[in-house]
Formats: structure tokens, C-alpha cells, sequence
């Protein structure tokens, strides 16, 4: 046996270190080569670091909320002398689990016992992943992809095999027993819980805390009539085949943005704080700001200027949803140059959003409601809906950020603009 030890990789993009945000193996554990053993955090991206090597964990570095620098001790393998020897560089680490591949495999390739095998057991990350969290050795499973390759089918045939039978009835004591205790460690009125804010949500406090303390918010609120875009929408989405997703108010005001930020330039851009520059950008890279479990995420429309409405609303459907699933690519998840929010049905009458640094702007979209209010004289029911924008205002002056959202009202509340080019 012999000991090697795994230091931080170079995570790239200039990354001098990195958070440990969750350890996938401690002491005692056997991994395999190119199993995910620790998550990490960078300024860009969430990070699986895989093991070089297979081999027995010694110890490991650090725990959840510590930084790490590049470099420096991570986890330590006991492995065989020649795994060691022969250890390649660090397998590149990955920005986010790689979604489910199924190896298409021939019908003449057999099924090989994955222990058989020489060298790392081949399969994708996403069946690493789901092995690791139900204990499942993956060298125990037949492979009948391409060269005795992992498939979703193996993984499924296998823990089908090895599924416990039903307890009999004799156990049942044990189980009151144990919830019983579980009901007698009920917390006391009075007891509180301590979380550490780590990983996504400490970038998340870092980033707004940063934004707020250090962006003059100019907040603009402006109300709509949005009589005319939800008829608009309503027509739309009644053409829309069974099960077809419809459309809802972000896309047209997507679109409505696009069209106006031609004559307000100053809103579509980034600070660049190092430089002392502003940079405009010709293109709409539309950040989606997405609720998600692990905490706000946003994804990234780029190049919106040169979609249609209805690719806008599948684009913007497309990025939430990978957001939400952490399938987000790095590129999905930066680059923006304006941000609209929503917060759907909880939306309220106003709001002031906080800008998504180093973006100079964002639009926050209120909940629509029918009223009462006076047209022509008259009292009618309209649909109305507010919305709420912050600006920076060390770029941005008052005057520009109220004609920008005039402007954005002028096309939302006669929706027939939106679709009229100059």
C-alpha cells in the first residue's frame, strides 16, 4: 500500500481557492477513480472534484464552510503502489452533475462483470452520483454498454436485485420503539436551530450585501394597464396545442425590453469597477432571476435581440428549469447585462429589487389584478399590473430610468408595438 495525497486543483478561471461546501466520503471510505468525493464552491460555480485514484480515504481536509487554496491538501488515499504510479493529472472537475447518459450498447457487446474490469469502472457522473448516495458499489454491477459500460439500465436492474424484502410483521416493536424515541426528542417550545451559511447561499449574502452597500439604488415604480397584452395572451395561448406550455406575461415584456433598451443604452450595460468603465453592450443578455432549493439562481437568455416570442418564453422556460435542477451549464449561469424578477403569484403591489452587480439594472414584475379605475371619465375594470425597477444611479440618472420605463409602459399597454420594428 502507499499514500497519496490529492491536493486542490486548479478549478480554472482564475480561481486561487475555493469553499468546501459538502464531503461525499470521510475516513474509512473506499472510493474509485473518478468518483465525486467533495463539492466545492468558487466565485463562479458550484464544483464536483473527482478522485485521481482509486484507493481507501486516510483523512480529509477541511469541513463544510472552510476555504481551501488551490494547491494545498485535500484528501489523503491509501492505494494499491501501482494505482499511485500510475495516477493521470486530476480528472477535469465538473461545474454541475451531467445529466443521465444512456450508452446505447450493441446487442453483441456482453454484459462484463464491472469487478472483471481493469482500471476505473466507466459510466457517466449522474450514475456515479446516484451509486454513491444508495451505497452501491458500481465494480459489483454487469455493464452492458460499449466495453462493459454502466448504463441506467444496469444501475436499475441492480438495485432491484438487492431491494429488501418486506420486514415481517415481529420487527413492527422495534419500529414503534423507534418512533416513540423519535417522539420524545421533539424539540421544547423555545429551541432554535443553527445553520451555517455556506456554499450558494453565503455567494448569495456576499453578492447582495456587496450590491447594496455599494450600488445607489434609484428604485421607480409605474403602473400598467395590461387590459390589452392579457387579451393579447389569452388569444395566444388558445391557439396553443393540448399540453403546450403557455405563455405568460415575461416573454412579452422581454421582448417589449429588448426593443426599448435601443434608445436606452445606458440601462444594458456593466461596471466595471477595476477599470472605471461602463460597458455597453449591443446585445440583450437577459438574466431570469429563479427561486430554486438551494437559493436565488440566474440564468442566462443570451442574445435575446434575436428571438421571437415564442423563443423567448421556451429559452427562458429552458434556463429556469436547468437553474432549478442544478443542470445549468457555467456559461447559462453568467453574462448577463439586465435582469428582470418576478415573483409570480406572491408578487404584491410593489417591490424594490436589488441589482445584479455588475449590471446597472432590473425589472421587477408586480402581480396583475383587475380594478376599478377611471378611463375617459368613466369608471371601468381594467387589469392592471405594476412595475417595480432599480436603477444604479451613479450611471443611471432619474430622468433616463423613468423615460426607460415609460417607454417599456408605452409598448406592454399597446402590445402591437412590441412587434413593430423600426
Amino acid at each position: 500500500m502507499s499514500r497519496y495525497v490529492f491536493k486542490l486543483p486548479d478549478l480554472g478561471e482564475g480561481t486561487v481557492e475555493a469553499e468546501i461546501v459538502n464531503w461525499r466520503v470521510k475516513p474509512g471510505d473506499t472510493v474509485a477513480e473518478d468518483d465525486v468525493v467533495v463539492e466545492v464552491m468558487t466565485e463562479k460555480a458550484a464544483v464536483e472534484v473527482p478522485a485521481p485514484v482509486s484507493g481507501r480515504v486516510l483523512s480529509t481536509t477541511g469541513s463544510p464552510g472552510d476555504t481551501v487554496p488551490v494547491g494545498s491538501e485535500l484528501i489523503v488515499l491509501e492505494t494499491q503502489p501501482d494505482a499511485a504510479a500510475q495516477a493521470t493529472p486530476a480528472p477535469a472537475a465538473r461545474s454541475a452533475p451531467a445529466s443521465g447518459g444512456s450508452g446505447n450498447g450493441a446487442a453483441s457487446v456482453p454484459a462484463t462483470p464491472a469487478a472483471d474490469r481493469a482500471g476505473r469502472v466507466a459510466t457517466s457522473p449522474a450514475i456515479r452520483r446516484r451509486a454513491h448516495e444508495a451505497g452501491i458499489d458500481l465494480r459489483q454491477i454487469a455493464g452492458s454498454g460499449p466495453s462493459g459500460r454502466i448504463v441506467p439500465k444496469d444501475l436499475e436492474a441492480y438495485v432491484a436485485r438487492r431491494a429488501p424484502q418486506p420486514t415481517p410483521l415481529r420487527a413492527a416493536p422495534k419500529a414503534v420503539a423507534a418512533a416513540r424515541a423519535a417522539e420524545a426528542r421533539v424539540a421544547p417550545s423555545g429551541a432554535t436551530e443553527e445553520i451555517k451559511v455556506i456554499g450558494l447561499r453565503r455567494v448569495i449574502a456576499q453578492r447582495m450585501s456587496e450590491a447594496k452597500r455599494n450600488i445607489p439604488h434609484f428604485a421607480y415604480v409605474e403602473e400598467l394597464d395590461v387590459t390589452e397584452l392579457e387579451s393579447l395572451r389569452r388569444h395566444l395561448n388558445g391557439a396553443l396545442a393540448p399540453g403546450a406550455p403557455a405563455l405568460s406575461y415575461l416573454p412579452f415584456l422581454a421582448l417589449a425590453l429588448v426593443r426599448v433598451l435601443q434608445d436606452f443604452p445606458q440601462c444594458n450595460a456593466h461596471y466595471d469597477a477595476e477599470r472605471g468603465v461602463i460597458v455597453r453592450h449591443r446585445s440583450v443578455h437577459l438574466g431570469v432571476a429563479t427561486q430554486t432549493a438551494d437559493g436565488l439562481k440566474v440564468p442566462v437568455v443570451h442574445d435575446a435581440q434575436a428571438l421571437t416570442l415564442w423563443d423567448l418564453a421556451a429559452e427562458m422556460r429552458r434556463v429556469s428549469e436547468a437553474a432549478r435542477t442544478n443542470k445549468a451549464k457555467r456559461e447559462e449561469l453568467s453574462g448577463s447585462t439586465i435582469t428582470i424578477t418576478s415573483l409570480g403569484k406572491l408578487g404584491g403591489i410593489a417591490s424594490t429589487p436589488i441589482i445584479n452587480a455588475p449590471e446597472v439594472a432590473i425589472i421587477g414584475v408586480n402581480r396583475a389584478l383587475e380594478r376599478p379605475v377611471v378611463v375617459d371619465g368613466a369608471i371601468a375594470i381594467r387589469r392592471t399590473m405594476n412595475l417595480s425597477s432599480s436603477f444604479d444611479h451613479r450611471f443611471v440618472d432619474g430622468y433616463d430610468a423613468a423615460a426607460m420605463i415609460q417607454a417599456l409602459k408605452e409598448c406592454l399597454e399597446h402590445p402591437a408595438t412590441i412587434f413593430i420594428t423600426a
